[in-house]
């Protein structure tokens, strides 16, 4: 689903698990830092209220400088491996949570719905659409630029869930949502409460 014109606010059900996912260098960070107020010196999860907001970075920030003696690989699984228990703590405790993630194979969706329905939680997606050329521009301009065949790889992964979202499939979420640039900007507020199913958009 596309959202059409103008964006206040995005409503989910109280217990939901919502992962902010695109291209690297789409918006993601730039997007939950500007809704929740953070300022990317955060080591641990953000709170805001009962919400639980878990950028990667954070755990890229919590691993920093402590795993210079092993390969590259092992650093990225280490993080990711925290950036996953991170969410998980954060659903066991019960609130709403809304996360970063740049990976969006079928494993790593699967593997978040999992996670969703073992703490009774909705899996949504919100996905952000870039162009890959404004994406590979965002990542020169934060200063961190992924490798060529990885974000080839991330490309591939990005249109066939971009495809299937937009022909009606969310699977394996409950629901999920498209924004571009424009109407990522024009979002101003995700709010979690007594709603079923989709998002629902209002000002």
């Amino acid at each position: 689903m596309t959202v059409p014109g103008a964006i206040g606010t995005l409503r989910y059900p109280a217990k939901s698990l919502v992962i902010v996912t695109g291209l690297p260098g789409a918006g993601k960070t730039t997007l939950l830092r500007r809704l929740y107020g953070m300022d990317g010196t955060e080591r641990v999860p953000f709170t805001a209220g009962r919400v639980t907001v878990i950028d990667s970075q954070q755990s890229r920030a919590r691993w920093d400088g402590r795993l210079r003696w092993a390969p590259k690989p092992v650093r990225t699984g280490v993080v990711f491996a925290t950036h996953v228990w991170r969410i998980s703590r954060g659903l066991r405790v019960g609130g709403p949570v809304i996360a970063h993630n740049r990976g969006c194979g079928p494993r790593v969706l699967r593997g978040f719905a999992w996670l969703a329905r073992r703490h009774r939680a909705q899996l949504h997606l919100l996905l952000l659409d870039a162009p890959p050329e404004v994406a590979l521009a965002g990542q020169y301009a934060r200063g961190r630029v992924v490798a060529g065949a990885t974000f080839t790889r991330h490309r591939r992964h990005w249109r066939a869930l971009l495809d299937r979202v937009r022909a009606g499939d969310p699977d394996p979420a409950a629901g999920a949502l498209v924004l571009d640039r424009a109407d990522a900007d024009r979002l101003i507020g995700i709010h979690f409460g007594d709603h079923q199913g989709l998002a629902v958009f209002g000002g």
